[in-house]
């Protein structure tokens, strides 16, 4: 039977699909408008096994709240045009809607909702089928509280926070999760951090402080000799300044033997507390950079987000937040 454009404008709403796959499809289906979306959905189904070991880096990012409930989830594809494109975005958003509605807690939850004809996931799939490319849902985040925030960074879909706190206060609440986006934190404050992370940081400072030390040791017995340590940093460096007569191959057998000699002996006679003590402090800077709270306030860098927040509510605290972005940092 012969296919009308009324038919294929219909399967085109239902479906999102082109209209020659729309077409194609009922032509197939013989104007039969559920064959028809089988088809497509099939078509779907093929393309997204076949490129399911593509990368999908690019995508659209969103952030929802309805009252003491926010979420992020990001639905992501293969190229930027694809990710921009209007119908992808409105996917996206009526993805992140049905999960807020439900108050899903899991990104298999959110799978699992239906849409359409089938699930979310058939939708992603079907859209895939759509635009040829490999789609994933990724990202799913929530927090709880007596009030969120969210925060989409330019507008852009491609950066959100979401922050829960113990009490309404619109404009303060905006700044942290503006914060939050700026300075991607790693927890609220130490005691979010956990141990794991504080002794990884610990052993990496005592072991820069060694190297540190060693090194200004080294240094100063070159310069002692009278050799200039910055003609000896590296071999490429020791053969190119010999090349240009700065210093001699006696020189550099010379500044050799002393960097060995006085590396080994620092090395065996470092101050133990001393190490320790300037590791402690540099896993308080590390601290003070990634808990939230004793962060710089990007609004007012003379306060930190704590002074900030008591200033603009004493009784305002942060419970909660979550961000997630699709590039690399």
């Amino acid at each position: 039977m012969a296919v009308t454009l009324a038919d294929i404008t219909k399967l085109r709403k239902l479906s999102g699909a082109g209209m020659m796959d729309c077409k194609k499809a009922l032509t197939e289906a013989e104007g039969d408008i559920d064959k028809a979306m089988e088809i497509i959905r099939k078509k779907g189904q093929a393309i997204a096994a076949k490129r399911s070991d593509r990368d999908a880096s690019e995508g659209c990012v969103l952030a929802k709240k309805d009252g003491g409930f926010a979420a992020i989830i990001a639905l992501k594809c293969e190229t930027d045009f694809v990710a921009k494109n209007a119908d992808f975005v409105a996917l996206t958003q009526a993805i992140l809607d049905a999960a807020v509605a439900n108050k899903c807690q899991t990104l298999d939850e959110v799978k699992a909702l239906p849409m359409g004809n089938g699930t979310v996931q058939d939708a992603v799939t079907d859209r895939s089928g759509i635009t040829g490319e490999k789609m994933e849902l990724d990202g799913y985040n929530v927090v709880e509280g007596p009030f969120t925030a969210i925060y989409n960074h330019m507008n852009k879909n491609q950066l959100c926070t979401i922050a829960a706190f113990n009490k309404e206060s619109e404009e303060a609440a905006h700044n942290v999760v503006m914060q939050i986006a700026a300075m991607n934190p790693l927890a609220i404050d130490e005691a979010g951090v956990s141990e794991e992370v504080k002794e990884k940081e610990i052993a990496v400072a005592i072991e820069k402080t060694k190297a540190e030390q060693v090194q200004k040791a080294v240094e100063a017995a070159l310069k002692k000799a009278g050799l200039n340590p910055a003609h000896f940093d590296s071999e490429d460096h020791m053969e190119s300044n010999m090349a240009k007569g700065w210093i001699t191959a006696e020189d550099i057998a010379k500044a050799k033997e002393i960097m060995t000699t006085t590396a080994e002996q620092k090395a065996a006679n470092l101050p133990q507390q001393m190490i320790e003590n300037i590791a402690k402090g540099r896993l308080s800077k590390f601290l003070k950079e990634v808990c939230l709270l004793n962060q710089e306030d990007i609004m007012d860098p003379k306060k930190t987000v704590r002074e900030a927040m008591k200033a603009a509510d004493a009784e305002l605290q942060i419970l909660a937040f979550k961000r997630f972005t699709l590039r690399a940092e």
